[in-house]
């Protein structure tokens, strides 16, 4: 596959230092919509993405659409996650891109690599996606941290954001590319992240703390 063009040749790889995490209409009312993948994994890898990004304090920007109707209000676990998060009204705007104080938000930042999530994926994660590429933006999808009406939908998108110039990534993969190593003081930190985007991995953690102290 070929480097996108917004990369100019450089690993497209994470670089924390340099991105903020756009979390886009994550709003109750819409979750009702989803149907490529289980409602409540969809919300627990959402607040995952907000929980790395405040361990790894990079900036989150979130926005609704039309909350007051029935999009609904954000999940509360994002702001609870990223305490540090800031949030943006729009009047109206479907694209959050097309608001000039969302992108003044994201200029603000000074970080030129975006990590974005958006329900719905086809418009709130697809749309400001494109057009932060046009605008020479690193752009990181996150594709099990967005929802959408169907899986047929899911792949149309897909094909168009990676020909945008968008590099598509899963939850998971995310957190492990800002983490970097295990060898940190914050490491039982990142393994609860973990736990909220696979809760299996509770029983590798109880089962490794049931051996260290079977060997103590």
């Amino acid at each position: 596959m070929s480097t996108p063009a917004n990369f100019n040749g450089q690993r497209p790889v994470i670089d924390p230092a340099d991105s903020v995490m756009l979390l886009i209409d994550h709003q109750s009312g819409l979750f009702q919509t989803v149907a490529d993948m289980p409602m409540i994994e969809l919300r627990q890898h959402a607040a995952a993405l907000a929980k790395m990004a405040s361990l790894a304090e990079i900036p989150v920007i979130t926005t609704a659409s039309v909350p007051q109707g029935p999009n609904g209000p954000l999940i509360p676990e994002i702001h609870q996650n990223a305490p540090h998060a800031k949030y943006v009204p729009r009047n109206g705007e479907i694209n959050a891109w097309d608001n000039p104080a969302f992108v003044e938000a994201v200029k603000a930042t000074g970080k030129k690599t975006l990590i974005i999530a958006g329900t719905i994926t086809s418009v709130c994660m697809a749309f400001p996606a494109i057009s932060a590429i046009a605008e020479g933006y690193k752009v990181f999808v996150v594709v099990d941290a967005s929802g959408t009406y169907s899986k047929m939908a899911q792949e149309i998108t897909l094909a168009r954001v990676v020909q945008a110039g968008a590099v598509p990534m899963d939850t998971a993969a995310v957190a492990s590319e800002i983490q970097k190593t295990w060898n940190r003081e914050d490491a039982e930190e990142w393994a609860t992240v973990y736990t909220q985007i696979f809760p299996s991995y509770q029983l590798l953690i109880e089962s490794y703390k049931e051996a260290q102290q079977a060997g103590s």
